[in-house]
């Protein structure tokens, strides 16, 4: 149980370092790489930019009960 909570611990934290790195900002960020400063002109990067935020949430919450079940098993 602890080698697959640390696993999926490792994983989460990638996924989250990407999915910031997509966010848009200031300077467009790597979102412009996949064609995010094209759409921002047409207008429709707002329904991007709103599941990208619903996902990194999803992630975080994802990342912060493993890190605490990890914390809770090896506590035992």
């Amino acid at each position: 149980m602890v080698l697959g909570l640390s696993v999926a611990v490792i994983i989460m934290s990638v996924l989250l370092v990407l999915l910031v790195l997509l966010h848009r900002a200031k300077g467009g960020g790597l979102s412009t790489l996949f064609g995010g400063g094209v759409s921002s002109s047409l207008g429709g990067s707002s329904v991007v930019e709103k599941n990208l935020d619903r996902l990194t949430i999803a992630i975080g919450v994802v990342w912060v009960i493993c890190i605490i079940g990890l914390g809770l098993l090896l506590k035992n």
